[in-house]
């Protein structure tokens, strides 16, 4: 299997076809870019902290600070099974009325559903563009984006952009008119980096090192509403120079011939004995 068979097959397919944009966007997220496709849904995360109302709800159910571990994972795991198996599978469908419960019981608004939302169709775009070992085939985009649009409609999130401009559009206009530090979001996020400290590669690194390179990763509008010092321009360039050593690297690497899925993933370690979808989450 040559570098760009997984490419040729993205080609051939028709984003504009739900189960053809599925499997676009599998391959795109399980098979060319796993890692990196984890790392930005990672920094989605963090921008979400910086919205008051997300940041200091996060802080007040005590799930991120308390058993970061346990709602990280529930979180990857919920989404795993939407990408893996398809929106319409029944593992899905547990996972999406799962995800929906929660939102009603803390009352969680539209926009910032929306939000949220629209930070999982624009950060991995935006951080492949930076940091892919290939650029992204146009159809590629589109898959992500119908992947979010039509699970956005499967959570009753209304006023959904059509496309990847709109949710783009969406997202810098929420960060400038919402992002503002709170002591909530400041604790959500330092207990996230803590745990991202954690995970390998970078538990073999010092723990500054750590949080400081990921910062670099940061856009200076996050970084001020979270409250965390800007990098030197030095420390981000070593930090870009790094990531794009390593996708020449990945460049070179024979490619995957299956899905990496969650149950691959080493940092994943609350269920080792198995998990339901039906009681991940938070209940009560």
């Amino acid at each position: 299997m040559d570098r760009s068979a997984w490419l040729r097959r993205i080609a051939a397919l028709d984003p504009a076809v739900p189960d053809e944009a599925e499997e676009i966007h599998r391959i795109t997220a399980g098979i060319e870019f796993p890692w990196d496709v984890r790392q930005a849904l990672g920094l989605a995360l963090f921008r979400t902290y910086a919205v008051p109302s997300i940041g200091e709800l996060l802080a007040r159910t005590g799930e991120f600070t308390a058993h970061t571990q346990k709602r990280y994972d529930d979180t990857v795991l919920l989404l795993g099974a939407t990408v893996e198996r398809g929106l319409d599978d029944p593992d899905a469908r547990t996972a999406i009325r799962r995800m929906n419960q929660m939102h009603r019981r803390y009352g969680i608004t539209n926009d910032d559903m929306l939000y949220v939302l629209a930070t999982f169709v624009v950060t991995p775009l935006r951080w492949l563009d930076a940091f892919g070992w290939r650029p992204l085939h146009p159809h590629e985009r589109v898959a992500a984006v119908a992947h979010y649009r039509a699970l956005g409609r499967r959570m009753g999130i209304r006023d959904l952009p059509a496309d990847e401009a709109g949710f783009a559009a969406l997202m810098d206009r929420v960060e400038a008119e919402r992002f503002r530090h709170t002591e909530g979001g400041r604790r959500v996020a330092d207990a996230t980096l803590a745990l991202m400290a954690t995970f390998p590669p970078f538990s073999r690194l010092p723990v500054p090192l750590v949080r400081r390179g990921t910062a670099c990763l940061m856009d200076p509008h996050l970084l001020r509403a979270l409250g965390y010092a800007v990098p030197t321009r030095a420390e981000r360039l070593a930090a870009l120079a790094g990531m794009r050593l390593r996708a020449r690297i990945e460049r070179r690497m024979r490619p995957r011939t299956a899905m990496v899925t969650v149950d691959d993933l080493p940092e994943v370690r609350s269920y080792p004995a198995g998990f339901d979808l039906a009681r991940l989450g938070t209940f009560g």
